[in-house]
Protein backbone atom coordinates (compact mmCIF):
# COMPACT_ATOMS: atom_id res chain seq x y z
CA UNK A 1 0.00 0.00 0.00
CA UNK A 2 2.81 2.00 0.13
CA UNK A 3 2.92 3.01 -3.81
CA UNK A 4 -0.38 4.38 -3.36
CA UNK A 5 0.65 7.07 -0.23
CA UNK A 6 1.55 9.77 -2.23
CA UNK A 7 -1.68 9.53 -4.06
CA UNK A 8 -4.19 9.33 -1.22
CA UNK A 9 -3.78 12.80 0.28
CA UNK A 10 -5.53 13.96 -2.88
CA UNK A 11 -7.95 10.95 -4.62
CA UNK A 12 -11.08 12.22 -3.72
CA UNK A 13 -13.04 9.02 -2.56
CA UNK A 14 -10.68 9.06 0.59
CA UNK A 15 -10.69 13.02 1.05
CA UNK A 16 -14.89 12.96 1.10
CA UNK A 17 -14.75 9.69 3.60
CA UNK A 18 -16.06 7.51 1.09
CA UNK A 19 -15.97 3.64 2.16
CA UNK A 20 -12.87 1.99 0.35
CA UNK A 21 -11.11 -1.07 -0.05
CA UNK A 22 -7.47 -1.61 -0.75
CA UNK A 23 -6.54 -4.70 -2.64
CA UNK A 24 -3.00 -5.52 -2.24
CA UNK A 25 -0.91 -8.73 -4.49
CA UNK A 26 0.39 -10.51 -1.48
CA UNK A 27 1.53 -13.61 -3.66
CA UNK A 28 3.23 -14.33 -7.23
CA UNK A 29 4.03 -16.68 -9.63
CA UNK A 30 5.59 -16.73 -12.68
CA UNK A 31 5.60 -13.84 -14.77
CA UNK A 32 3.48 -11.20 -13.24
CA UNK A 33 3.06 -7.61 -14.54
CA UNK A 34 3.41 -6.00 -10.50
CA UNK A 35 5.64 -6.96 -7.72
CA UNK A 36 4.20 -7.93 -4.11
CA UNK A 37 3.28 -5.19 -2.34
CA UNK A 38 1.40 -3.28 -5.37
CA UNK A 39 -1.92 -2.06 -3.89
CA UNK A 40 -5.00 -0.36 -5.40
CA UNK A 41 -7.70 1.00 -3.95
CA UNK A 42 -11.16 0.81 -4.93
CA UNK A 43 -14.16 3.07 -3.79
CA UNK A 44 -18.17 2.07 -2.86
CA UNK A 45 -18.80 3.78 -6.23
CA UNK A 46 -16.43 1.98 -7.92
CA UNK A 47 -13.58 4.52 -8.33
CA UNK A 48 -10.30 2.89 -8.49
CA UNK A 49 -6.71 4.20 -7.42
CA UNK A 50 -3.95 2.54 -8.31
CA UNK A 51 -3.85 -0.81 -10.88
CA UNK A 52 -2.75 -4.14 -9.93
CA UNK A 53 -1.86 -5.83 -13.45
CA UNK A 54 -2.34 -3.49 -16.78
CA UNK A 55 -5.89 -4.83 -16.88
CA UNK A 56 -6.21 -8.16 -17.24
CA UNK A 57 -7.81 -8.57 -13.66
CA UNK A 58 -8.81 -5.58 -12.07
CA UNK A 59 -12.44 -5.75 -13.20
CA UNK A 60 -12.98 -8.99 -11.05
CA UNK A 61 -10.82 -7.47 -7.78
CA UNK A 62 -12.97 -4.12 -8.18
CA UNK A 63 -16.29 -6.66 -8.16
CA UNK A 64 -14.45 -9.14 -5.29
CA UNK A 65 -13.94 -4.91 -3.07
CA UNK A 66 -17.55 -4.35 -3.65
CA UNK A 67 -18.41 -7.72 -1.94
CA UNK A 68 -16.08 -7.13 0.35
CA UNK A 69 -17.24 -3.73 1.55
CA UNK A 70 -20.70 -4.85 1.59
CA UNK A 71 -20.52 -8.00 3.91
CA UNK A 72 -17.75 -6.36 5.87
CA UNK A 73 -15.51 -8.90 5.91
CA UNK A 74 -11.58 -9.48 4.01
CA UNK A 75 -11.00 -12.12 1.10
CA UNK A 76 -7.99 -13.70 -0.37
CA UNK A 77 -8.73 -14.10 -4.53
CA UNK A 78 -6.27 -16.35 -6.75
CA UNK A 79 -5.89 -15.33 -10.17
CA UNK A 80 -4.09 -17.44 -13.05
CA UNK A 81 -3.96 -19.10 -16.59
CA UNK A 82 -5.44 -21.89 -18.27
CA UNK A 83 -5.14 -23.02 -21.36
CA UNK A 84 -8.31 -24.73 -21.35
CA UNK A 85 -10.41 -21.32 -20.25
CA UNK A 86 -8.20 -18.79 -21.59
CA UNK A 87 -11.27 -15.69 -22.12
CA UNK A 88 -11.95 -16.16 -18.36
CA UNK A 89 -10.39 -13.42 -15.96
CA UNK A 90 -7.04 -13.87 -15.38
CA UNK A 91 -3.69 -13.69 -15.96
CA UNK A 92 -2.40 -14.13 -20.06
CA UNK A 93 1.03 -14.03 -19.04
CA UNK A 94 1.04 -16.89 -17.37
CA UNK A 95 1.77 -15.92 -14.23
CA UNK A 96 -0.45 -16.40 -10.53
CA UNK A 97 -1.15 -13.64 -8.17
CA UNK A 98 -2.87 -13.66 -5.04
CA UNK A 99 -4.55 -10.59 -4.08
CA UNK A 100 -5.93 -9.55 -0.06
CA UNK A 101 -8.89 -7.14 -0.24
CA UNK A 102 -9.72 -5.41 3.06
CA UNK A 103 -12.73 -3.17 3.17
CA UNK A 104 -11.54 -0.07 5.08
CA UNK A 105 -14.22 1.49 7.61
CA UNK A 106 -14.02 3.77 10.79
CA UNK A 107 -12.67 0.87 12.49
CA UNK A 108 -10.19 -0.20 10.83
CA UNK A 109 -6.67 0.47 11.83
CA UNK A 110 -5.66 1.12 8.29
CA UNK A 111 -7.46 4.58 8.10
CA UNK A 112 -4.87 5.46 10.15
CA UNK A 113 -2.73 5.79 6.34
CA UNK A 114 -5.68 8.10 5.18
CA UNK A 115 -4.54 10.42 7.78
CA UNK A 116 -1.03 10.55 7.20
CA UNK A 117 -1.70 10.89 3.20
CA UNK A 118 -4.05 13.97 4.07
CA UNK A 119 -1.29 15.42 6.47
CA UNK A 120 2.01 16.90 5.82
CA UNK A 121 3.67 14.47 7.08
CA UNK A 122 6.55 12.79 5.67
CA UNK A 123 5.07 9.71 3.76
CA UNK A 124 6.55 6.20 6.07
CA UNK A 125 9.25 3.92 4.79
CA UNK A 126 7.16 0.90 6.03
CA UNK A 127 4.07 -0.83 6.77
CA UNK A 128 3.33 -4.09 8.88
CA UNK A 129 -0.60 -4.78 8.00
CA UNK A 130 -2.92 -7.78 9.40
CA UNK A 131 -4.34 -9.64 6.86
CA UNK A 132 -8.33 -10.64 8.22
CA UNK A 133 -9.03 -10.93 11.84
CA UNK A 134 -10.02 -6.83 11.83
CA UNK A 135 -7.26 -6.06 9.77
CA UNK A 136 -4.86 -3.24 11.16
CA UNK A 137 -1.70 -1.40 10.29
CA UNK A 138 1.22 -0.56 12.04
CA UNK A 139 3.06 2.40 10.70
CA UNK A 140 7.30 2.42 10.58
CA UNK A 141 8.68 5.61 10.30
CA UNK A 142 12.13 4.21 11.03
CA UNK A 143 13.16 0.35 9.84
CA UNK A 144 16.33 0.28 11.10
CA UNK A 145 15.89 1.14 14.85
CA UNK A 146 12.58 -0.38 14.75
CA UNK A 147 12.03 -2.78 17.92
CA UNK A 148 9.11 -5.03 17.46
CA UNK A 149 9.30 -5.88 21.14
CA UNK A 150 8.77 -2.66 22.23
CA UNK A 151 6.59 -1.40 19.96
CA UNK A 152 2.84 -1.81 21.92
CA UNK A 153 1.19 -1.17 18.35
CA UNK A 154 2.24 -4.40 16.72
CA UNK A 155 1.69 -6.35 20.25
CA UNK A 156 -2.27 -5.23 19.82
CA UNK A 157 -1.80 -5.92 16.13
CA UNK A 158 -0.82 -10.12 16.96
CA UNK A 159 -3.28 -9.73 20.01
CA UNK A 160 -1.54 -8.77 22.95
CA UNK A 161 -0.28 -12.35 22.89
CA UNK A 162 3.88 -12.29 24.19
CA UNK A 163 4.71 -15.34 22.64
CA UNK A 164 3.59 -13.96 19.44
CA UNK A 165 4.90 -10.88 19.59
CA UNK A 166 8.14 -12.83 20.06
CA UNK A 167 7.39 -15.35 16.84
CA UNK A 168 6.45 -11.90 14.92
CA UNK A 169 9.21 -10.00 15.92
CA UNK A 170 12.23 -12.85 14.43
CA UNK A 171 10.42 -12.59 10.82
CA UNK A 172 9.18 -8.82 11.24
CA UNK A 173 12.20 -7.20 11.44
CA UNK A 174 14.69 -8.85 9.05
CA UNK A 175 12.09 -8.04 6.62
CA UNK A 176 11.75 -4.16 7.24
CA UNK A 177 15.98 -4.01 7.68
CA UNK A 178 16.31 -5.76 4.89
CA UNK A 179 14.23 -3.31 2.64
CA UNK A 180 11.97 -6.45 1.58
CA UNK A 181 8.17 -6.77 1.28
CA UNK A 182 7.12 -10.16 2.51
CA UNK A 183 4.15 -11.96 4.29
CA UNK A 184 4.56 -13.33 7.70
CA UNK A 185 2.47 -16.12 9.34
CA UNK A 186 2.13 -17.02 12.86
CA UNK A 187 0.90 -20.08 13.43
CA UNK A 188 -1.75 -20.84 16.25
CA UNK A 189 -4.03 -24.21 17.59
CA UNK A 190 -6.39 -25.68 14.98
CA UNK A 191 -8.97 -23.07 14.68
CA UNK A 192 -10.37 -20.84 12.65
CA UNK A 193 -9.12 -19.11 9.33
CA UNK A 194 -8.28 -15.79 10.12
CA UNK A 195 -11.05 -14.26 8.98
CA UNK A 196 -10.30 -15.08 5.51
CA UNK A 197 -13.42 -15.64 2.94
CA UNK A 198 -12.80 -17.98 0.02
CA UNK A 199 -15.24 -20.00 -1.48
CA UNK A 200 -14.72 -23.28 0.88
CA UNK A 201 -14.70 -21.33 3.75
CA UNK A 202 -17.84 -19.60 3.15
CA UNK A 203 -19.41 -24.00 2.92
CA UNK A 204 -17.37 -24.63 5.74
CA UNK A 205 -19.12 -24.51 9.38
CA UNK A 206 -18.64 -21.15 11.28
CA UNK A 207 -15.68 -21.09 14.11
CA UNK A 208 -16.66 -21.02 17.36
CA UNK A 209 -15.04 -17.26 18.60
CA UNK A 210 -13.17 -18.81 21.14
CA UNK A 211 -10.66 -20.41 19.35
CA UNK A 212 -7.62 -19.38 18.69
CA UNK A 213 -6.65 -18.13 14.74
CA UNK A 214 -3.34 -17.65 13.43
CA UNK A 215 -2.39 -14.33 12.35
CA UNK A 216 -1.42 -13.57 8.84
CA UNK A 217 0.96 -10.15 8.56
CA UNK A 218 1.92 -8.33 5.61
CA UNK A 219 5.20 -6.40 6.04
CA UNK A 220 6.40 -3.90 3.44
CA UNK A 221 9.28 -1.65 3.14
CA UNK A 222 10.64 1.10 0.91
CA UNK A 223 13.91 1.13 2.65
CA UNK A 224 16.56 0.01 0.42
CA UNK A 225 19.25 -3.30 0.78
CA UNK A 226 21.19 -2.86 3.67
CA UNK A 227 24.96 -2.07 2.15
CA UNK A 228 28.13 -4.07 2.88
CA UNK A 229 31.54 -2.28 1.79
CA UNK A 230 34.40 -4.51 1.02
CA UNK A 231 37.65 -2.61 0.81
CA UNK A 232 40.47 -4.69 -0.83
CA UNK A 233 40.59 -6.06 -4.51
CA UNK A 234 42.17 -9.44 -3.53
CA UNK A 235 40.88 -13.47 -3.08
CA UNK A 236 39.06 -12.64 0.00
CA UNK A 237 37.23 -9.93 -1.38
CA UNK A 238 36.14 -11.44 -4.66
CA UNK A 239 34.73 -14.51 -2.36
CA UNK A 240 33.25 -11.98 -0.28
CA UNK A 241 31.58 -10.19 -2.86
CA UNK A 242 28.81 -13.13 -3.78
CA UNK A 243 28.64 -14.42 -0.09
CA UNK A 244 27.56 -11.01 0.94
CA UNK A 245 25.00 -10.67 -1.99
CA UNK A 246 23.57 -14.21 -1.25
CA UNK A 247 22.52 -12.52 2.28
CA UNK A 248 20.80 -9.76 0.47
CA UNK A 249 23.33 -6.77 0.93
CA UNK A 250 24.00 -4.24 -2.13
CA UNK A 251 27.88 -4.94 -1.95
CA UNK A 252 30.32 -1.89 -3.32
CA UNK A 253 33.94 -3.24 -4.12
CA UNK A 254 36.61 -0.53 -3.43
CA UNK A 255 40.49 -0.43 -3.67
CA UNK A 256 42.87 2.44 -4.74
CA UNK A 257 44.75 0.29 -7.24
CA UNK A 258 43.05 0.60 -10.38
CA UNK A 259 44.70 -2.38 -11.69
CA UNK A 260 42.88 -4.45 -9.25
CA UNK A 261 39.54 -3.57 -8.86
CA UNK A 262 39.06 -3.52 -12.64
CA UNK A 263 39.55 -7.44 -13.03
CA UNK A 264 36.73 -9.25 -14.42
CA UNK A 265 36.55 -11.43 -11.24
CA UNK A 266 35.14 -8.34 -9.40
CA UNK A 267 32.48 -7.64 -11.96
CA UNK A 268 29.58 -9.06 -10.15
CA UNK A 269 29.72 -6.56 -7.59
CA UNK A 270 26.97 -4.32 -7.01
CA UNK A 271 29.70 -1.12 -7.33
CA UNK A 272 32.95 -1.53 -8.02
CA UNK A 273 34.85 1.69 -7.11
CA UNK A 274 38.32 3.01 -7.44
CA UNK A 275 39.37 5.30 -5.15
CA UNK A 276 41.40 5.90 -1.68
CA UNK A 277 38.84 3.64 0.91
CA UNK A 278 38.96 6.69 3.35
CA UNK A 279 37.57 9.40 1.21
CA UNK A 280 35.05 6.85 -0.29
CA UNK A 281 34.21 6.05 2.68
CA UNK A 282 33.89 9.39 3.86
CA UNK A 283 31.94 10.63 0.66
CA UNK A 284 29.42 8.33 0.90
CA UNK A 285 28.20 9.20 4.70
CA UNK A 286 28.44 12.83 3.67
CA UNK A 287 25.90 11.68 1.05
CA UNK A 288 23.80 9.80 3.26
CA UNK A 289 24.30 6.50 1.78
CA UNK A 290 25.49 5.21 4.98
CA UNK A 291 23.34 3.58 7.67
CA UNK A 292 22.99 1.64 11.40
CA UNK A 293 22.75 -1.41 8.55
CA UNK A 294 25.78 -0.85 6.73
CA UNK A 295 29.12 -3.61 6.70
CA UNK A 296 32.49 -2.33 6.71
CA UNK A 297 35.10 -5.34 5.82
CA UNK A 298 38.23 -3.93 5.98
CA UNK A 299 40.54 -6.45 3.60
CA UNK A 300 43.01 -4.77 2.20
CA UNK A 301 45.69 -5.72 5.28
CA UNK A 302 48.01 -2.51 4.27
CA UNK A 303 48.34 -0.29 7.61
CA UNK A 304 48.61 2.79 4.76
CA UNK A 305 44.50 2.16 3.63
CA UNK A 306 43.97 0.38 6.97
CA UNK A 307 44.31 3.27 9.68
CA UNK A 308 42.59 6.34 8.04
CA UNK A 309 39.48 3.96 6.55
CA UNK A 310 39.23 2.24 10.35
CA UNK A 311 39.40 5.66 12.01
CA UNK A 312 36.37 6.88 10.01
CA UNK A 313 34.63 4.20 10.37
CA UNK A 314 34.64 3.63 13.85
CA UNK A 315 33.55 7.09 13.55
CA UNK A 316 30.51 5.98 12.00
CA UNK A 317 26.99 4.35 13.33
CA UNK A 318 27.84 1.01 11.52
CA UNK A 319 26.35 -2.49 12.27
CA UNK A 320 29.50 -4.07 11.67
CA UNK A 321 33.74 -2.91 11.47
CA UNK A 322 36.11 -5.86 10.81
CA UNK A 323 39.47 -5.91 9.64
CA UNK A 324 41.66 -8.96 8.64
CA UNK A 325 44.90 -9.27 9.94
CA UNK A 326 46.90 -11.68 12.13
CA UNK A 327 47.27 -10.92 15.99
CA UNK A 328 50.33 -9.04 15.83
CA UNK A 329 49.13 -6.99 12.97
CA UNK A 330 46.13 -5.74 14.98
CA UNK A 331 48.27 -4.68 17.66
CA UNK A 332 50.30 -2.44 15.80
CA UNK A 333 46.73 -1.13 14.08
CA UNK A 334 44.85 -0.54 17.80
CA UNK A 335 48.25 1.41 18.94
CA UNK A 336 48.03 3.18 15.85
CA UNK A 337 44.67 4.11 15.51
CA UNK A 338 44.98 5.18 19.24
CA UNK A 339 47.66 7.21 18.58
CA UNK A 340 45.43 8.59 15.68
CA UNK A 341 42.87 9.97 18.29
CA UNK A 342 40.59 7.10 18.17
CA UNK A 343 38.73 6.75 21.44
CA UNK A 344 39.45 3.30 23.10
CA UNK A 345 35.41 2.19 24.02
CA UNK A 346 35.34 2.96 19.95
CA UNK A 347 37.84 -0.11 19.96
CA UNK A 348 35.53 -2.45 21.20
CA UNK A 349 33.39 -2.24 18.11
CA UNK A 350 36.21 -3.12 15.77
CA UNK A 351 36.35 -6.77 14.65
CA UNK A 352 39.91 -7.91 14.51
CA UNK A 353 40.79 -10.05 13.47
CA UNK A 354 37.51 -10.50 11.32
CA UNK A 355 35.29 -13.23 11.74
CA UNK A 356 34.44 -16.13 13.96
CA UNK A 357 36.98 -19.17 14.71
CA UNK A 358 35.49 -21.66 12.52
CA UNK A 359 39.00 -23.05 11.60
CA UNK A 360 39.25 -21.01 8.20
CA UNK A 361 42.04 -20.89 6.00
CA UNK A 362 40.91 -20.87 1.91
CA UNK A 363 39.43 -17.20 0.86
CA UNK A 364 35.75 -19.27 0.76
CA UNK A 365 35.82 -20.40 4.00
CA UNK A 366 37.08 -16.82 5.64
CA UNK A 367 33.87 -15.77 3.59
CA UNK A 368 32.13 -18.06 5.66
CA UNK A 369 33.73 -16.96 8.92
CA UNK A 370 33.13 -13.23 8.26
CA UNK A 371 29.50 -13.39 7.41
CA UNK A 372 28.73 -15.83 9.99
CA UNK A 373 30.54 -13.11 12.19
CA UNK A 374 27.78 -10.49 10.75
CA UNK A 375 24.64 -12.70 11.15
CA UNK A 376 25.82 -13.69 14.51
CA UNK A 377 26.34 -9.56 15.76
CA UNK A 378 22.72 -8.68 13.91
CA UNK A 379 21.32 -11.60 15.61
CA UNK A 380 22.56 -10.55 19.05
CA UNK A 381 21.75 -7.07 18.70
CA UNK A 382 18.53 -7.59 17.75
CA UNK A 383 17.28 -10.11 19.89
CA UNK A 384 19.07 -9.11 22.75
CA UNK A 385 20.94 -12.60 23.04
CA UNK A 386 24.87 -11.03 23.38
CA UNK A 387 26.30 -11.37 26.56
CA UNK A 388 28.24 -8.19 27.06
CA UNK A 389 31.16 -8.15 29.60
CA UNK A 390 33.13 -5.09 30.67
CA UNK A 391 37.26 -5.39 29.95
CA UNK A 392 38.99 -1.97 30.26
CA UNK A 393 38.24 -0.02 27.12
CA UNK A 394 36.97 -3.08 25.13
CA UNK A 395 33.56 -4.58 25.42
CA UNK A 396 33.35 -7.87 24.65
CA UNK A 397 30.13 -10.20 22.85
CA UNK A 398 29.29 -13.68 22.31
CA UNK A 399 26.16 -14.75 20.27
CA UNK A 400 23.87 -17.15 21.08
CA UNK A 401 25.31 -19.42 18.56
CA UNK A 402 28.00 -20.15 21.22
CA UNK A 403 31.30 -19.30 18.65
CA UNK A 404 34.05 -16.77 19.69
CA UNK A 405 34.56 -13.96 17.83
CA UNK A 406 38.60 -14.00 16.93
CA UNK A 407 39.22 -10.68 18.22
CA UNK A 408 37.19 -12.31 22.19
CA UNK A 409 39.46 -15.54 21.80
CA UNK A 410 43.77 -16.18 22.83
CA UNK A 411 46.18 -18.25 21.07
CA UNK A 412 46.59 -18.82 17.25
CA UNK A 413 44.19 -18.33 14.68
CA UNK A 414 45.40 -21.30 12.84
CA UNK A 415 45.58 -23.80 15.65
CA UNK A 416 47.87 -26.90 14.77
CA UNK A 417 46.26 -30.13 13.69
CA UNK A 418 44.67 -32.57 16.78
CA UNK A 419 46.30 -35.93 15.36
CA UNK A 420 44.03 -39.08 16.84
CA UNK A 421 45.86 -40.92 19.14
CA UNK A 422 44.69 -44.72 20.36
CA UNK A 423 43.28 -42.68 23.52
CA UNK A 424 41.18 -40.80 21.54
CA UNK A 425 37.55 -41.97 21.54
CA UNK A 426 37.05 -41.80 17.88
CA UNK A 427 39.59 -44.14 16.93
Amino acid sequence: MLDLMPSLGSWRPAVSGQRCAVATIVGTGGSVPRPMGTSMMVSENGEILGSLSGGCVEGAVVEAALEAMRDGGPRLESFGYSAEDAFAVGLTCGGELEVHIQPLGSESGEMALFDIAVSNEPTALALIRRLGGGGGVVVVDDPVRFRAMESTQLARLVDDHPATLMAAAAQVEPLLQGGRTGLVRLAAPEGCIDGWVTAERLAAPPCEEEEPQPITLFVESRLPAARMLIFGANDFGAALLPAGQLLGYNVTLCDARPAFAQQTRFAGADQVVTDWPHRYLEAEAAAGRIDARTVVCVLTHDPKFDIPLLETALRLNLAYVGAMGSRRSHRQRVEALLEAGTPAEALGRLHSPIGLDLGAVTPAEVAVSITAEIIAERGARDHKVTIRKATGHKTTSRAATGFPSLKDSTGPIHPAPQHLTQEDPWT
